[in-house]
């Protein structure tokens, strides 16, 4: 994260952002295929760490990541195999919606995880201060269905909705959003626009 100050002078906290370029490996059609999807590649690696069916579905190029969206009927004909999308079609201004991974945090507690408040540190107990207390037995001899507990915490996918482009760097293929993205440095994510 940065911040950028506007033309009025006000600061606004952003997220820098590479965007693309991404290329169409291959356009899948509701006649041939059974549905409407396009496909993309981004990044590279070396040829070696690839096998060759893999090799053959992105048309011979080394791409490391391989996505697929679907697609509205109409759109399937503006898109070709071979073109490539990078951040400028995308203006200041517009409305995006970012989806990644989020950071991962491991094994956690319950204070952490769902925001307990634990135990008091007096009457009588000692060490049950960051600890979940009851779940729920008494005459049920079971643990109900989605008690919150001490587990993994982090690693889902997250999607942020209505965040504002501050600033597009068409040359360096570069975006400055207004605002915190899920994930950390290196995550790729989903942009869509609104």
């Amino acid at each position: 994260m940065s911040e950028y100050f506007t033309e009025e002078g006000v600061v606004v906290p952003v997220t820098v952002i590479s965007a693309g370029p991404v290329t169409v490996t291959r356009v899948f059609e509701k006649s041939k295929d059974g549905y409407n999807s396009v496909q993309i590649g981004f990044g590279s690696q070396k040829p070696q760490r690839l096998s060759k069916p893999q090799i053959g579905q992105m048309k011979g190029g080394n791409y490391k990541i391989l996505k697929e969206f679907r697609l509205k009927p109409s759109d399937v004909s503006e898109s070709k195999e071979g073109d490539t999308l990078d951040a400028s079609i995308f203006a200041t201004g517009d409305k995006v919606q970012i989806s990644g991974i989020s950071k991962g945090k491991g094994f956690q507690g319950v204070v952490k995880r769902h925001g307990f408040h634990g135990g008091p540190r007096t009457h009588g107990q000692k060490h049950s201060e960051r600890e979940a207390g009851s779940i729920g037995g008494g005459l049920r001899t079971h643990v109900p269905k989605g008690m919150r507990m001490a587990g993994r915490m982090g690693s889902d996918k997250i999607t942020q909705k209505n965040l504002k482009v501050i600033l597009v760097d068409k040359e360096n293929n570069l975006m400055l959003i207004k605002g915190a993205i899920p994930g950390r440095r290196g995550t790729l994510l989903e942009i869509i626009k609104r």
